[in-house]
């Protein structure tokens, strides 16, 4: 009787020993490159070449018509009644000459306290031959997505001003072809902008005028997408961006200012999984990290601490961007930024430099830029913003 016992004991305990030793007997992964990806990533690219030409910041820098990317709360503070501008970028200019983005904006101030704006982003990808299994080519077609919006923007106090947009985003990248055997579709989604912007006065000495201001703007709070029935949805890139900035007139005819803006993605991180290992359900076993079959508000949450290495590449997660621009007389800019991202996450750094330019109705920036590390889809291409004040008619 007491083999009996220890016969069942040894089994017992080897029950709950073999699988933790089936996993540690595996040689643990290791993982270099560990970059965030969601779905419908044009949502992400800048738009404006005022913005482009700052290393891609603008969330805290004075309002203009591209504020709706940015941050639709800014567009309470902007001065003039009504804006429109449109916006052409280039995509993969070095390698093909028929990808790029358009984009038009634009707002109006029905009082000095609140704003509605608007706008409309297309991304086209070109004329792609489609083939089947066997590489027969059959048929030509031209893969698009777009993103339409509009946002509403109140001033809460003298300094303070909140805003909330809503976008309806369409991609449809396959144009109905089959994809593993299975029909696909173009997949579409509703999200949600919530911001604030901050901005107040500042007595410096030497100097006519300055000011410091604050932004903040959660973009691309959504439901995920598919492009077929039988895959499993993925995340659109929710995104939180905040940051500063300093502005000042050095007199009547010169000013400038400086930008610093942080971004992070609010989607979960790929955990590191054991290679060809799976559990009784067919689902592949987590080494490190979190499982990222999440809802899209536990995914938000999650992103803060499901990284695989820990907190070191948590803070890989976050981009940093510095802007800098100077005015003379209010109808010349130069612009200059720098951007940078980890090298496990995408290691994209770049340098960004660009030029405005204002003359009564008519506004025209544009912006370059080079990358210093891993190549952007950006890279040596020039790209144009045409402005429009409709205050200037009167």
């Amino acid at each position: 009787m007491r083999n009996i016992f220890r016969i069942t004991a040894l089994l017992i305990l080897a029950g709950f020993i073999l699988p933790f030793g089936q996993a540690f007997a595996q040689t643990p992964p290791t993982q270099d490159l560990n970059a965030i990806t969601t779905s419908v990533p044009f949502l992400l690219i800048a738009p404006d070449a005022r913005g482009g030409a700052m290393g891609e910041t603008g969330v805290a820098s004075d309002p203009d018509v591209a504020s709706m990317h940015w941050n639709p709360s800014k567009l309470a503070f902007a001065e003039k009644t009504m804006g429109f501008e449109m916006s052409y970028l280039p995509w993969l200019r070095e390698l093909v000459d028929d990808i790029g983005m358009y984009h038009l904006s634009g707002y109006y101030k029905p009082d000095k306290n609140q704003a509605i704006g608007f706008a409309l982003r297309y991304f086209s990808l070109g004329n792609i031959t489609f083939t089947n299994n066997t590489g027969i080519p059959i048929g030509d077609y031209k893969p698009n997505e777009f993103s339409l919006d509009a946002a509403y923007s109140r001033k809460l106090t003298d300094n303070l001003s909140a805003g909330i947009a809503g976008r309806f985003i369409y991609s449809n990248l396959t144009l109905g072809q089959n994809v593993s055997g299975a029909e696909s579709h173009a997949a579409t989604s509703f999200a949600a902008d919530v911001s604030l912007y901050y901005r107040t006065d500042l007595d410096i000495r030497d100097l006519r005028k300055s000011n410091l201001n604050f932004g903040l703007n959660i973009s691309n709070i959504g439901a995920k997408v598919a492009y077929t029935s039988t895959t499993q949805k993925d995340f659109i890139p929710t995104n939180l961006r905040f940051g500063t900035n300093f502005s000042f007139d050095i007199d009547d005819y010169n000013s400038m200012s400086f930008n610093f803006d942080v971004t992070k993605l609010l989607v979960p991180t790929s955990p590191i999984y054991f290679a060809d290992s799976v559990d009784v359900n067919g689902n592949r076993v987590i080494y490190q990290g979190r499982d990222p079959n999440v809802s899209v508000v536990k995914g938000i949450f999650q992103s803060f601490y499901d990284a695989p290495g820990g907190f070191s590449e948590e803070l890989k997660e976050f981009t940093w961007a510095l802007g800098a621009e100077y005015w003379y007389n209010k109808q010349f800019a130069v612009r200059a930024g720098y951007f940078h991202e980890s090298a496990m996450k995408g290691d994209r750094k770049f340098i960004t430099f660009g030029a405005g330019l204002k003359y009564n109705v008519f506004g025209l920036d544009f912006a370059y830029l080079v990358s210093t590390d891993q190549r952007s889809p950006l890279d040596n291409t020039l790209r144009f913003t045409l402005t429009f004040d409709f205050a200037a008619f009167q």
